[in-house]
């Protein structure tokens, strides 16, 4: 069995017990590796996102939350290369991380069957250039809205004036080229849109953003030209 054949059937194995454990060394039978590749193996499966906890004890091991994790997802292959095509997109976007660890999850959570078929015409597609798209952004920009901090950060507008300020983060709006972090600007006593590939330095404050909502005419913005994000 190969190493991405073993994480899949690890965890199929901790979501059949679940919420009982099952040891490294019952692991390690089970799988015929030694109890050492299974910790590498539930490390690694850790670092992406799946909840897998340790329970101490004797009669302790590894969990899974079930109620955290996908059963099998009966995607077809062409549905996951769409999908892998997609979250490609998103390299210059506050969500960039969070793509990376969805579509490991994804993969995770199809048949071993379709998965392998999904990487096998993956391998098929090759993308030349990244024209339109937008900037790496720093990932403190990147988790501005969920951090939930008052940000200093170092701007240089579109004159390369510098200046140093505290910003209140409320969105983000997307365009083909650019993504703009919207927040209420603490010197300027408004709401603005700082371009992420303008932002040179960024420090989290210890301070919590306030409540505040953006209302959309204060984007200004042609209402039109603008597409809320839904999900469904």
């Amino acid at each position: 069995m190969n190493r991405t054949d073993r994480l899949y059937g690890l965890v199929e194995e901790l979501r059949a017990v679940a919420p009982r454990p099952r040891s490294a060394r019952w692991l390690a039978l089970r799988f015929e590796v030694s109890a050492r590749t299974i910790e590498r193996d539930i490390s690694a499966l850790q670092q992406t996102g799946v909840p897998i906890y340790a329970e101490p004890g004797r009669t302790g091991g590894y969990c899974l939350d079930r109620t955290r994790t996908l059963p099998p997802v009966n995607l077809t292959p062409a549905e996951a290369v769409a999908m892998a095509l997609a979250l490609q997109s998103l390299g210059g976007t506050p969500f960039r991380s969070a793509a990376r660890t969805a579509l490991h999850k994804l993969v995770a959570a199809m048949r071993e069957d379709d998965a392998c078929a999904a990487r096998e015409l993956a391998g098929r597609v090759h993308l030349v250039g990244r024209d339109g798209q937008a900037a790496p952004m720093p990932r403190l920009v990147a988790d501005a809205l969920s951090a939930r901090r008052v940000l200093r950060i170092g701007y240089g507008d579109r004159a390369g004036a510098a200046t140093v300020r505290e910003i209140e983060p409320l969105g983000y709006v997307g365009s083909p080229t650019h993504w703009y972090l919207v927040a209420w600007c603490r010197m300027r006593a408004a709401v603005r849109a700082f371009r992420t590939d303008r932002i040179s330095t960024v420090t989290v404050t210890a301070e919590a953003v306030p409540p505040r909502r953006l209302a959309p005419g204060e984007l200004d913005i042609p209402h039109h030209v603008v597409t809320q994000l839904t999900l469904g």
